[in-house]
């Protein structure tokens, strides 16, 4: 599943080449692809035959895009596998291509999923709860994300010690802090020599401000090299993959030799997912939260 970075990566792209641009023709496959949007696909592309695509916007893992007139906008959940593609209408059809917007520009933006579990909804724009402008109304519970102006470093912090939660759980949970996936929640946490089974509220203010703090840089760093990408399901607009995974310190080393003192990371079982960590950097608390 594609993390903050890789959305970002995505959102960039698509403010490049559609925002400006005007939905010409939409072409929907299969009922799966606007099973969110209740009345169905065929309303979905009426309703956006026509409009101008105003900006590209992401909070966390979801990203949208608005549309002129009627404080609308057109949420994509990428899911497992969707891709996003700016291409000439003439080429190949991919094999899985549920979604081609035509734009005025003579391109078409296809939405690609192999797994299906992605898709298009057309939703109404509300006042941001946790700052100025406007966000889709089916994300007004999600909290901003550390790369976003809004996100309150020391607010999320006095919020994660109020809590008695396992650090890790409390990094991925949305309602406190967007965007933090599996992957950048063991980064940060290897950075900052902290187990995730720690318990927020034993924990200072200074220790939780700096993991927030190594999350928002490993995930600065991973933007910069263009995401991480483990198969050939996370592209940007264009079809390349990032290439960050070559940097991870701790994600998926099982058995490698902590890049910080030798010692062979673990992995362990979390929330139906796993947790990689150094033992002996990463002390495992005596009280677990």
């Amino acid at each position: 599943m594609p993390e903050l970075p890789e959305v970002e990566v995505v959102r960039r792209g698509i403010a490049t080449h559609v925002v400006g641009r005007s939905l010409i023709d939409i072409q929907l496959s299969g009922h799966r692809v606007a099973r969110r949007h209740v009345p169905g696909p065929l309303d979905l592309a009426d309703r956006l035959r026509g409009r101008s695509v105003t900006a590209a916007l992401r909070r966390g893992k979801y990203l949208w895009l608005e549309l002129d007139g009627a404080g609308e906008a057109l949420v994509i959940h990428l899911g497992m596998s969707g891709q996003l593609l700016v291409e000439a209408p003439d080429a190949p059809r991919e094999k899985h291509a549920h979604a081609l917007l035509d734009l005025s520009d003579g391109r078409q933006l296809r939405f690609v999923d192999q797994r299906t579990f992605g898709g298009l909804q057309l939703v109404s724009l509300v006042p941001d709860p946790f700052g100025p402008g406007t966000v889709p109304d089916i994300i007004t519970h999600i909290a901003p994300d550390p790369l976003e102006s809004a996100f309150d470093q020391q607010a999320v912090g006095r919020a994660m010690r109020r809590r008695h939660t396992q650090l890790k759980r409390a990094l991925l949970d949305q309602s406190l802090v967007s965007g933090i996936g599996n992957i950048y929640a063991d980064e940060a946490l290897w950075r900052a020599r902290l187990h995730g089974e720690r318990a927020t509220d034993r924990l200072t203010a200074s220790a939780v401000r700096g993991v927030l703090g190594h999350a928002a840089a490993v995930m600065t760093e991973a933007l910069g090299r263009g995401g991480t990408s483990f198969d050939s399901l996370y592209v940007d607009v264009n079809g390349a993959s990032g290439y960050f995974e070559r940097s991870l310190n701790a994600y998926g080393r099982q058995g490698k030799p902590c890049r910080r003192c030798g010692t062979p990371m673990v992995r362990e079982s979390f929330m139906n997912r796993s947790s990689f960590s150094c033992p002996r950097c990463q002390r495992r608390p005596r009280v677990v939260a």
